[in-house]
């Protein structure tokens, strides 16, 4: 459940004022401190507005509407994929023109708002709920849906039943209330961070 979504939103949170232009869609690499980031991401995302971790779930929502963006999307979600923000950029630059502005808007939002705000209400369970909710409409709504949701093959196949599975779930979170669409983002947003930073903890 974690890789459908969360990898494709999880680098919002490294996103900090002057990173992301919405003129030009770049994201200065040259400022990003990993071990910073890792540690104050979780605090950015629980500060961050409703409406900003919003605006994020429909850049993606939007792109994954179009074939051709969301096959990109999805290549961020394979399991040998680089996960890391030159990674993300290189995805971004991938889009069409309009793709590429809401992603640096909802950078820039979700920044400001998370460095800024106070902290929101966020119920982990109830989020959980949201997403177990989500995936039963799409294992309702979708022939194969559950089958893609596991899928970790390397195949062709495999590939492109996690990808139709990414733009199902995506498609049954939009009709879900505001407050728990953003719960459920929220929450894949803070668990995508937990995976880079379990993937890059030393070995013990």
């Amino acid at each position: 459940m974690r890789r459908i979504l969360a990898t494709s939103v999880l680098l919002v949170a490294f996103a900090t004022p002057g990173l992301a232009s919405a003129q030009h869609y770049e994201i200065d690499l040259s400022q990003i401190d990993a071990a910073q980031v890792l540690s104050s991401g979780s605090d950015v995302l629980r500060r961050a507005s409703p409406s900003s971790i919003d605006a994020l779930f429909q850049a993606v929502l939007a792109a994954s509407r179009e074939p051709a963006e969301a096959r990109a999307l999805c290549a961020l979600f394979e399991p040998d994929a680089r996960r890391d923000l030159a990674a993300f950029q290189r995805t971004v630059d991938t889009l069409g023109p309009a793709s590429r502005n809401r992603f640096a808007n909802a950078f820039a939002n979700v920044a400001i708002s998370g460095l800024q705000g106070q902290p929101q209400p966020y119920d982990p369970a109830a989020a959980q709920q949201a997403l177990r909710a989500a995936a039963v409409t799409a294992t309702l709504l979708h022939d194969g849906f559950m089958l893609g949701l596991t899928a970790n093959g390397t195949d062709d196949a495999s590939r492109q039943a996690r990808c139709r599975a990414f733009t199902q779930m995506v498609d049954v979170l939009k009709d879900q209330p505001q407050p728990q669409r953003v719960m459920a983002t929220r929450w894949l947003l803070n668990e995508g961070l937990t995976l880079v930073a379990d993937a890059q903890a030393p070995a013990g």
